[in-house]
């Protein structure tokens, strides 16, 4: 598992969970297409973009490349790092048959050739000395702040999500991982605190 300062963006599930299995970070989809009219992903990308910056790995075809141009216009070219993977063709295990152009797209690529694209693009792993860990947001702070196990935590998460100005269907396990890369731990406490204040009567 390789760990990285950049937030990961790619294009379906199916990529989010090969890369997840590799890399330490948040990796988001752009659902295909469905990217370019979610106003709210795209704000999301921004933010990203801008505080940590975000590396975009798209298949290699031609609607790969479509969804890539798009995402390089919408945040500042100096935080964009774009991976490139190999043209292989085949097909995925999982798919009846190749694709349209006959090439394997993110998911199919071998681990190998995952890393050495990311290598060549410059994306290395983070190596901020053990000095420089912070506490980190838990599962077990979630519950304890009443944000899930609970009978109200679906709609505690939402305000959380909206004070916080991320996507409200964001699960709970995707807005922890957000959480700790955008934020500090004693932000999201104030953060907590504040929405607890606006429940008051």
């Amino acid at each position: 598992m390789i760990r990285i300062r950049q937030a990961v963006v790619v294009e379906g599930k199916y990529d989010q969970i090969r890369l997840s299995s590799l890399l330490d970070t948040v990796i988001l989809t752009t659902d295909g297409f469905g990217v370019f009219k979610d106003k709210e992903k795209q704000k999301l990308l921004r933010r990203l973009a801008h505080e940590r910056g975000i590396v975009i790995l798209t298949d290699s075809d031609a609607a790969g490349f479509v969804i890539r141009s798009f995402l390089n216009g919408i945040v500042e070219p100096q935080s964009v790092t774009n991976v490139y993977i190999p043209d292989v063709f085949g097909k995925e295990k999982r798919k009846a048959a190749p694709s349209k152009e006959g090439k394997l797209g993110v998911e199919g690529m071998r681990t190998e050739q995952l890393l050495e694209a990311f290598r060549k693009a410059g994306v290395t792993a983070d190596e901020a000395p053990a000095t420089c860990e912070r506490r980190t947001v838990t599962k077990t702070d979630l519950f304890a702040d009443g944000l899930s196990g609970g009978q109200d935590s679906a709609q505690k998460r939402r305000l959380l999500l909206r004070e916080l100005d991320f996507p409200e269907r964001l699960s709970a396990n995707a807005m922890l991982k957000l959480i700790n890369t955008c934020m500090t731990y004693s932000e999201y406490k104030a953060a907590v605190q504040r929405i607890a204040e606006k429940e008051e009567p």
